[in-house]
């Protein structure tokens, strides 16, 4: 798979320069580093397993490890994801500017990001010194500010790499650098008040957002500008993003999107294709249940719908097109059919949204269920619709094949219910869980089937897998503390004053919420959204008396039409580079099929019982 499939990417396009020495044996100890960190994050809640059932015990300071194990995949995978030039961003404008423009564009932006990235490096440093002054413990006796020094040392990393980035040659590099030490230098020293500042800083972080910073970047700059510009203390930021990194049910994330990887880089997408081709092969459009059903699979365990996209779309293009589906019609499906996973457990965003919403994963996996089914039908309604009517590919059933297929893939097809047995059993914790699904995964594809190499292949696939959470992982921790600046200024309290007074209908709230988050799912990336507007949005529905679960798959089902979306619908922009179509005919492709997904969130948002029914029936 391409370097593109772990984390989309659409900013300045760089040359890759040639590797010295020390490009080489530095990017091969991060590469070590985040495997062996995941690795251990898999091994120590299956040992905790282990020995709880056998001998009554435990480790010591099981869950903390695991939890700072998580920032240590954050930040190495942020300082990877750097250096490959992979991470997220919102705008590619300076990609496209031309001669000394495009050079001295790279150069601002890069500046601009290497100085907040260092200013972050510098409140993270802060918080590790007064982490030591207080003296506490991990574990074994291990002080725990030991383990907290990945923050500033990967902030530093993703500084120093931005600046790589900035420039072909040296010149370049040293003019962005000089840069953002004058920024740096100016926001400390300046004669002039900060509150006089903040809108300038402000455009000026616009300007390089246009230009192509990554995302992470963007959110962690407007935090640091509005705490700065009203005076508090900028190490804030960095408390915010170590409670967040470092929660209880965090590890989920890394631990299932590493199952999700074990699969996708295996040949389990071709395993799992050929089963669901032979099973549905008589119908009319049976390719379309193919291309919906593996497409959910993946991304469900992949929490990334680029994967989904870059794995799959080789494998389901030619199938559609075989069917004689309109080229057109084959790429709105394969582009739109990439993020319905997301409402199925254990998808990242639904473990996410629990996390920052302070919902309990089980409900929230159960409510998932039923609007999933229901994106899931509504996509593959429109495929059937546009089906040739006078489809003479179609063949009679073959039982051999379809037990051979079925006998084949037995192993992935088992995998969601290893996943749901462990997390609804009670005898494992949701993150001892996602060890036992990522195990199971590591099993099939390096044990049975032998897809993958122990020493060759699977270090790789986990260094993606924590480049991909490292990138996310940025996100969510600077976001928060953007949040908690709306937090602290009362802009939630005002917004829920505002919005209770002006609208009573609790109908009329939900059909304009609806309308807030698509413009949402059109500006910003899912996992930002999460994290800044659910804090405000949670006490809005608790306001109108919208059960919490059901107002969590309203969100998340509008921000997986975001995907379809310009200007960030990730979708329409990796679809783009893996069939090698224009972005706006990607676009049109899509449009139809986003259609049909916002009547089915409709119907999600005002049939509330599609979405609280099987919680209240568990938790009886």
């Amino acid at each position: 798979m391409s370097n593109e499939a772990a984390v989309a990417t659409f900013q300045l396009e760089l040359p890759v320069p040639r590797p010295g020495l020390w490009r080489r044996f530095i990017p091969a100890g991060e590469n070590l580093l985040v495997s062996l960190a995941l690795g251990a994050m898999m091994v120590i809640p299956l040992a905790e397993i282990i020995l709880r059932r056998t001998l009554h015990t435990g480790i010591q300071g099981a869950t903390p490890i695991v939890e700072h194990l998580t920032l240590i995949v954050g930040m190495l995978g942020g300082a990877i994801a750097a250096r490959d030039n992979r991470l997220l961003s919102l705008s590619n404008i300076g990609g496209r500017l031309q001669g000394r423009f495009q050079v001295a564009g790279r150069i601002v932006a890069m500046a601009v990001a290497a100085a907040v990235t260092a200013s972050l490096a510098i409140a993270a440093t802060q918080f590790v010194v007064e982490e030591k002054g207080a003296g506490a413990v991990l574990a074994y006796g291990m002080p725990i500010w030991v383990v907290e020094m990945c923050l500033p040392v990967g902030f530093g990393l993703i500084t120093a790499y931005l600046v790589w980035h900035a420039g072909e040659n040296w010149r370049g590099r040293l003019a962005a650098s000089a840069l953002a030490g004058v920024v740096i230098l100016f926001a400390a020293r300046s004669p002039i008040s900060p509150g006089r500042l903040v809108w300038p800083f402000l455009f000026a972080l616009l300007v390089a957002t246009l230009l192509g910073i990554p995302v992470f970047v963007t959110l962690g700059g407007i935090a640091l500008i509005l705490f700065w510009g009203i005076g508090q203390p900028i190490g804030s930021i960095t408390i915010d993003h170590y409670s967040l990194v470092t929660s209880p049910s965090l590890p989920t994330i890394p631990l299932f999107t590493l199952a999700g990887y074990f699969l996708a880089e295996s040949r389990a997408p071709q395993r799992l294709v050929r089963v669901f081709h032979a099973i549905f092969t008589r119908l009319r459009g049976g390719s379309i249940l193919v291309t919906v059903l593996v497409c959910a699979f993946f991304t469900t365990f992949t929490g990334a719908s680029g994967v989904t996209i870059l794995a799959l779309g080789g494998l389901l293009m030619p199938v559609l097109l075989h069917e004689r589906y309109k080229e057109k019609h084959a790429l709105g499906l394969l582009t739109s059919a990439g993020s319905l996973g997301l409402l199925f457990p254990p998808c990242l965003p639904l473990i996410l949204y629990s996390i920052i919403a302070k919902v309990p994963m089980k409900e929230r996996f159960l409510g998932g269920l039923v609007p999933g089914l229901v994106m899931l039908a509504a996509t593959a309604w429109w495929g059937f619709s546009r089906a040739p009517r006078n489809d003479q590919t179609k063949q009679p059933f073959d039982w051999p094949e379809a037990r051979a297929s079925l006998w084949e893939a037995k192993w992935e097809l088992l995998l969601p219910v290893v996943a749901m047995v462990a997390l609804f059993s009670g005898w494992a914790t949701p993150v001892e869980a996602s060890a036992v699904t990522a195990l199971y995964a590591f099993l099939i594809e390096t044990v049975i089937h032998r897809d993958l190499k122990l020493f060759h292949d699977v270090p790789r696939v986990m260094t993606e897998c924590g480049l991909l959470v490292g990138g996310v992982l940025l996100i969510l921790g600077v976001a928060l503390g953007f949040t908690n600046y709306l937090v602290d200024v009362e802009a939630t309290q005002r917004a829920i004053q505002w919005t209770t007074t002006t609208i009573r209908s609790p109908l009329v709230f939900l059909l304009l919420l609806n309308g807030f988050l698509l413009i949402v799912g059109c500006l910003m990336d899912i996992y930002s959204a999460i994290v800044i507007q659910v804090p405000l949005l949670v006490p809005l529905g608790l306001a109108y008396h919208i059960d919490p679960v059901h107002l969590g798959i309203i969100f998340l089902a509008n921000l997986e039409i975001g995907y379809l979306t310009p200007p960030v619908g990730l979708n329409l922009f990796l679809a783009a580079f893996r069939f090698k179509k224009p972005l706006t005919e990607v676009t049109r492709a899509a449009l139809p099929v986003a259609m049909v997904l916002l009547a089915a969130v409709l119907l999600i948002t005002y049939v509330p019982w599609l979405t609280t029914a099987l919680p209240s029936w568990a938790g009886r």
